[in-house]
This record gives C-alpha cells, structure tokens and sequence, in this order.
C-alpha cells in the first residue's frame, strides 16, 4: 500500500529507547483524541460487567493522572485504598499503553536511534512483544482464578475494592495479548531514524540531575510529554 493511502488512525507511532547496551524499551505517548481501550460493552453478562469495571476505573486513573474531575480528596481507610489503587492504575496504564494501542494498528511507524539499523531493531521489537505477550498470558490464568474465588464480590455493585483490582487485570492481561499478537502477526512495521534517541544512549548511568536534563531536552524535542516519566520508571526496574 503507498504510503500517502496509510489512514493516521491504522498508524501507531512506536519510539524504542535505548536503555543499556543490549536493552531497548518501546515506548508511545498518549493522544488527545485516544481512542477508549475497549468498547462499550453491549451485554449486561459477566464479561460486560468486567468491561465496564475497567472502563470505569481507567477513567478515573486517568481523570487523576491528568488532574480532571471533582475527586473529592481521599478520607478514611476505603478512601485511601482507593487513592492508592488509581495511583496502580495509573502506572499500569502508563506501561501497558503501547499494547493495547497496537490492538488493530495495521501499520507500526519505530522510530530507532540512528546509530543502529531497524533491521536490526525489528528483532528486538519482536522478542520484547514476545516476552509481553507470555508474561500477560501467565497473569491472565492467575488474575481469573482469583477473579473467581472472589465470586460473589466480583458482581457486587458499588467501590468493592477487591473486585475493581481483579477486573482491571483481568482485562488489562486480555488487552495487552491481543495488542502483542496483533504487533507480532498483524501490522506491518516500517523503520525511521530518529538522531534524537541516540543522544539517550548510555542514560542510565548519568547523574541524576544531568540525566534529568538530558531526558527532558529529547522529550520536548520530539514533543513526548511522558516519556521522561517512562525512562525514570524502567531505570528502576
């Protein structure tokens, strides 16, 4: 397919990070316009039910991450469980992001720092959604059996904690499968040199401030407003 006949919204725009001599990370940054990870359930069965829990909390997460909404602050111990779930939540999105983008994408644009080739680069690509999709299958058996011991909290209507925490990885694991096979199997993936990226290579042994500094000039660069937030986040890994 010509390139100029390649639809933006069938397009993801994937930056691999440099973040050691043989460890790279993918990182996307999120949209104004970002589609909802899952669409509104139709049904009202077990697994719209789930859906929509997920939905719900995503909202919220992401409502505070950006500092929407009336949140009233967080009082008493439910309260405070439940701020700190969406803090979860929050870092869940931030890392799972990227695979439940790429559910659907035909077209994958990485962009690599320029000091190495993206025949070199697919590979990687590959083996991290590889590792992404076996470690999310792993989780997704656990998280459903748990989900289901928990039963009858599982369906009980309101802020049941325990239930919210299950659902949400339950469909986050289901999600992130299917944005790694689609990666693996389905879209077709094109290179781009990206000189800035390379200026990150060997980041994760800086000193912190000149570190911060370095990370701060290559986001704004490239305009990816998260991206310092993603790479403190895998250096402490």
């Amino acid at each position: 397919m010509p390139s100029s006949a390649v639809s933006h919204s069938d397009t993801l725009d994937v930056y691999v990070i440099p973040l050691g001599p043989d460890r790279y990370e993918l990182f996307c940054e999120r949209v104004a316009d970002e589609e909802a990870p899952v669409p509104e359930p139709a049904g009202q069965g077990m697994w719209d039910r789930l859906i929509q829990r997920f939905s719900a909390m995503l909202q919220a997460a992401e409502d505070r991450e950006e500092g929407r909404g009336n949140t009233p602050p967080a009082t008493g111990w439910i309260g405070r469980v439940q701020a700190r779930m969406l803090s979860w939540v929050a870092e869940r999105v931030a890392e799972q992001r990227l695979l439940w983008r790429l559910r659907g994408k035909a077209h994958v644009v990485a962009s690599h720092p320029d000091d190495v080739s993206f025949e070199t680069i697919l590979p990687v690509a590959h083996r991290l959604l590889r590792h992404d999709y076996e470690r999310h299958r792993r989780w997704l058996v656990v998280d459903a059996v748990c989900l289901i011991a928990s039963g009858v909290l599982a369906i009980v209507p309101g802020p049941n904690v325990l239930a919210y925490y299950f659902a949400f990885r339950v469909v986050g694991h289901w999600l992130s499968m299917r944005g790694a096979t689609n990666g693996l199997h389905g879209a077709r993936w094109r290179g781009r040199a990206c000189p800035p990226l390379t200026r990150l290579r060997g980041i994760e042994r800086a000193e912190p401030q000149a570190r911060a500094r370095c990370i701060h000039a290559v986001a704004t660069e490239l305009s990816l407003e998260r991206l310092p937030r993603f790479i403190e986040r895998m250096i402490r890994r």
